[in-house]
């Protein structure tokens, strides 16, 4: 289109008169010619000779030399400014190369596809097992000939299969430490020399800034070979891990995650910016990627302890102060900031030290916003609990209160913290425990799923709610329901207890499932009570339902009436009590 707007001018301009020049630019038969993707960027006739209307007439001939050397400047100008343009888009295109060049040139001796054969027990049966399943997922390897992928890649695991970039062959693979809260797993080779041949591993680097481009590297459904797709970073804030529900910092990126990147490398430059794990269902191309601090901090504690040590909480829950009235009424000055204590978890140590009602004005000297935020980077902000959750296990952090319009200074210890309900139960099965048909187990979260996608409407409203909002009174504490009744002559009419609290046995307080078993095991009277939740009560002749207990196993194909972990610790106790009357051969 260029090149024939340049060609129609320089005709025209040979052949036109003083006379020309007028019917040319009234002539309306010829202005219509020009065709609609040509009249979208103004052509240099019209540009030209409308530019100065009045002066049409001065110009008589075509040799003109005003008409001519305006031309020839406006022709040079437009040449420079498309040549710029052209130069810039070049150069761009040629770093963007490269970039991508350079993560493809790291990934293809650093990522790897992973195969795993995984098998999920079932909460509503917990003697058995569901289906097993194949799935597929991504992964890097770091230093030390490890590989580092998603914990949801290999969760409940019972084959792991791992295969280079390149190679036909498939390697075993073993699982050497999983966080499921941050969704992160290393895993190592059995036959690693074979393996590690021309393998090279990959560092991690920082977290990138905003509108950073990075490179994400995986094997995503569609195709067996590797894929490289470019992003974005849109924001970096705390995120809720969908695996874990965990509150965590994570990256959001505008590249295509997809089922299969899981555990891939989110590259920027030469390093590692994150690791891919999770999208926005109904977003379009809205990714989210591990960020590196959270990396190191799984890391660093498998390195140090063996194992997976988690992430700390202070056990506090907090309000924002924004509103003003609210300040002043806990007599916090103009500069003050910080965030309201309502609610500590009893098992915390800040449970000793901190008050509800607490102001929390500063955590290891960083004052808090009256967000809840801390500064991160220039012009960034994030909620104080990132801070917390980076602290080493048993760590101690310095937090700055306002009580009753008089700071304090304290120094607590921070360490991961379970919940009354367990969030997640992966890589290990349920415990129960049966007795009389009644399917005694713990309340879980894997439990409340089995109602379902939508289980937070279709499960027991009260389950629900004691699932999200208690907090655990004492260690080990746990809430023992009745799953279902295994229906029988010993426990006709009582089929509706299902789904209630087992509160106590023979007027015995249950502290968890363990309990439970040893009360009833144990149990020395002729009647068996066990007080339900709301006021229900249920009572059996105990020599009874024990007889009936293994009937009922026998007719529904069970095992065990208690599972695996229940059994060891029956079996321990049932060794304690007899060794003290054991005899020595001498």
């Amino acid at each position: 289109m260029q090149l024939r707007s340049i060609r129609t001018v320089e005709h025209l301009r040979r052949r036109i008169s003083a006379s020309s020049v007028s019917a040319y630019l009234t002539s309306p038969s010829l202005l219509t010619r020009v065709s609609p993707t040509e009249s979208a960027l103004p052509s240099p006739i019209s540009r030209f000779y409308y530019s100065n209307p009045r002066n049409e007439n001065r110009h008589t001939t075509a040799s003109s030399s005003p008409v001519s050397s305006r031309w020839l400047i406006s022709i040079r100008h437009m040449s420079r400014r498309r040549k710029a343009a052209k130069g810039s888009a070049a150069a761009a295109a040629a770093e963007a190369s490269a970039a991508y060049s350079s993560a493809v040139d790291l990934a293809m001796d650093s990522v790897v596809k992973i195969f795993t054969v995984s098998t999920s027990p079932s909460y509503f049966l917990p003697w058995q097992n569901k289906s097993q399943r194949e799935s597929m997922g991504s992964g890097f390897v770091i230093s030390g000939r490890r590989i580092i992928t998603n914990a949801h890649v290999v969760a409940d695991h019972s084959f792991v299969l791992v295969r280079k970039h390149g190679s036909p062959i498939k390697h075993r693979a073993k699982v050497e430490a999983i966080g499921h809260e941050c969704d992160l797993a290393v895993l190592v080779i059995d036959d690693s020399e074979v393996f590690w041949e021309g393998m090279n591993s990959l560092e991690l680097g920082d977290i990138p800034l905003l509108r950073e481009e990075v490179f994400v590297v995986g094997y995503p459904q569609g195709g067996d070979n590797i894929s490289v797709t470019k992003g974005v970073v849109s924001r970096v804030e705390p995120t809720q891990y969908v695996h874990g529900a965990t509150q965590l910092m994570a990256i959001q990126i505008d590249a295509a995650i997809n089922p299969g990147n899981s555990g891939g490398p989110a590259i920027m430059g030469n390093r590692v910016a994150g690791v891919a794990f999770q999208n926005l269902a109904g977003g379009e191309n809205i990714g989210y990627i591990i960020p590196t601090p959270v990396i190191k901090h799984f890391i660093n504690g498998v390195e140090e302890s063996g194992k997976y040590t988690g992430f700390c909480s202070m056990g506090v829950s907090c309000q924002p102060m924004e509103n003003a009235q609210i300040r002043s009424i806990y007599q916090m000055s103009s500069e003050m900031t910080g965030v309201l204590i309502s609610k500590i978890n009893p098992l915390s140590d800040a449970h000793r030290i901190l008050k509800k009602e607490d102001v929390i004005l500063a955590f290891d000297g960083v004052p808090i916003g009256n967000d809840g935020t801390v500064p991160l980077r220039k012009k960034e902000r994030i909620t104080f609990d990132h801070m917390v959750s980076m602290k080493k296990p048993d760590e101690t952090a310095l937090v700055k209160v306002l009580r009753e319009g008089k700071e304090h200074e304290f120094s607590i210890t921070l360490r991961p913290l379970q919940p009354l309900v367990p969030v997640h139960q992966f890589d290990q099965l349920p415990s129960y425990y049966i007795f009389a048909g009644f399917v005694f187990v713990p309340l879980t979260q894997p439990y409340l799923h089995e109602y379902g996608e939508d289980w937070y409407n279709t499960c027991p409203r009260r389950l629900c709610e004691r699932a999200l909002k208690d907090l655990p009174e004492k260690s080990n504490q746990e809430l023992v329901i009745i799953s279902q009744v295994l229906m029988d002559d010993i426990n006709t009419g009582f089929e509706r207890l299902a789904e209630l609290q087992v509160k106590k046995v023979n007027g015995v307080e249950v502290d968890n499932l363990r309990h439970l078993c040893q009360l009833i095991e144990n149990c020395d009277t002729e009647n068996l009570k066990l007080d339900l939740d709301d006021g229900r009560v249920l009572a059996l002749k105990y020599q009874d339902a024990r007889l009936a207990t293994s009937l009922i196993l026998k007719r529904h194909r069970i095992a065990s009436a208690m599972s695996s972990d229940l059994l060891i610790e029956q079996n321990n106790t049932a060794s304690e009590l007899a060794a003290p009357f054991s005899t020595a051969v001498v």
